[in-house]
């Protein structure tokens, strides 16, 4: 695996997996730019030693064919605006005779963007043969694609068996996404607090059992907080609850309790009468929530025993919201434990968000430049964490 930030490019072809799948406006305008802004100095690096790449990159879920909607011409203008120098050209396929004659014509410091990947369904069934025609592009292969590297697919991990290890490695941000993930896992100063928020246990457990083995404290919010107070006795309403889950949920408890792990659950609620964000809404305890009520947020008991232990910690992992927070009247927690995690980072402590719906809450409340990390890998992040080996990865380090 080649070191990124010290090989020079000058005059190699770099085939390079980005993950541009970012939201787009009825009119086809990028509505967030996050993704891309972040695979923007592992491009530049290259094109200031002299090197040219050849993008690559899905968007969306199409059916298999060309559809206008998840075309990536979409994100050109976006994509010039933010690397401030070459036009770039765009090739609408990303195998045809056309797309290699762009290729390989490209010269010192041009940037090629190839027409979305998933417009074959080779590209998400991994397969060997669409990997080695997209291979054709380049000398060497770069993936900073954390975002799908969970993904075994044609582009992020299947292509980089074309590759001997000097031609092959990771870009800027697939790096940071690693490394900071590898930090908070293994080196991971004392107390280590990790949040856990969203809605069903269902799909964090893994995660949680993971958590128990590594982590001081683990604080539980939003919807996934009321299965466990439900199997402990608890009335929870009309709260979002899995039965299926309570057995598992104790035993996660007891498990910690048996590791010294302290897992905290809300012990006061905002309840609502009715999902929606213009519902009545007051306090309780978590507890004792009224039949026809149901659990939105996490309350201000909560927000400042959570808080206290978050500005108490030296590392912090933040995933999931702690309620609805895209409701006004349900989004205080999920912010004030934002702003705690800000103020521990000022004090010293390494901070990890770790995807999903934690980065766009960071985001919403302007504290993204306050934690030490914001990852770009929702579900990537997770499986890393849970301890699962990631395709895309090994892929690069095999």
């Amino acid at each position: 695996m080649i070191d990124f930030k010290n090989t020079d490019f000058k005059g190699h072809k770099v085939i390079m997996r980005v993950d541009f799948n970012v939201p787009l406006s009825a009119s086809f305008i990028v509505t967030d730019d996050t993704r891309i802004r972040a695979a923007i100095p592992t491009i530049k690096k290259i094109l200031l030693d002299g090197g040219s790449v050849v993008l690559m990159s899905h968007l969306g879920r199409p059916k298999g064919g060309y559809e206008t909607k998840f075309s990536l011409k979409h994100i050109l203008s976006t994509l010039e605006s933010l690397l401030e120098g070459p036009v770039i050209k765009f090739a609408d396929d990303c195998i045809s005779v056309d797309a290699y004659k762009l290729s390989s014509e490209l010269k010192e410091g041009e940037v090629l963007l190839l027409e979305n990947l998933r417009f074959y369904p080779e590209e998400e069934k991994g397969d060997p043969s669409f990997a080695k025609k997209l291979s054709i592009h380049g000398d060497i292969y770069i993936n900073d694609a954390f975002g799908t590297a969970h993904r075994e697919h044609a582009s992020t991990a299947t292509i980089a068996r074309y590759f001997n290890s000097e031609h092959k490695g990771f870009g800027y941000l697939m790096s940071a996404e690693v490394e900071n993930a590898t930090k908070l896992l293994n080196d991971a100063k004392k107390p280590v607090t990790a949040i856990v928020g969203g809605a069903k246990v269902s799909d964090k457990i893994q995660l949680l059992e993971k958590l128990i083995d590594t982590m001081d404290n683990i604080l539980i919010g939003g919807g996934m907080a009321y299965t466990f107070i439900a199997a402990q006795g608890g009335k929870i309403g009309k709260s979002l609850f899995e039965p299926e889950y309570t057995e598992l949920a104790l035993k996660i408890l007891s498990k910690a309790n048996a590791n010294n792990t302290k897992i905290y659950l809300p012990v006061d609620s905002v309840i609502a009468d009715n999902f929606s964000a213009e519902a009545n809404h007051k306090i309780v305890s978590s507890n004792d929530i009224p039949g026809q009520w149901m659990g939105l947020d996490i309350g201000p008991e909560a927000i400042m025993l959570y808080s206290n232990v978050i500005k108490s910690s030296k590392t912090i992992l933040w995933n999931g919201p702690m309620g609805v927070f895209e409701f006004d009247k349900f989004s205080t927690g999920t912010f004030s434990i934002a702003n705690a995690v800000a103020e521990a980072t000022d004090e010293g402590a390494f901070s990890l968000i770790g995807g999903g719906d934690s980065v766009s809450a960071i985001n919403k409340s302007g504290l993204e430049n306050r934690v030490s990390y914001v990852s770009t890998g929702g579900g990537a992040m997770l499986e890393f964490l849970e301890g699962k080996v990631l395709p895309g990865i090994k892929a690069i380090q095999d």
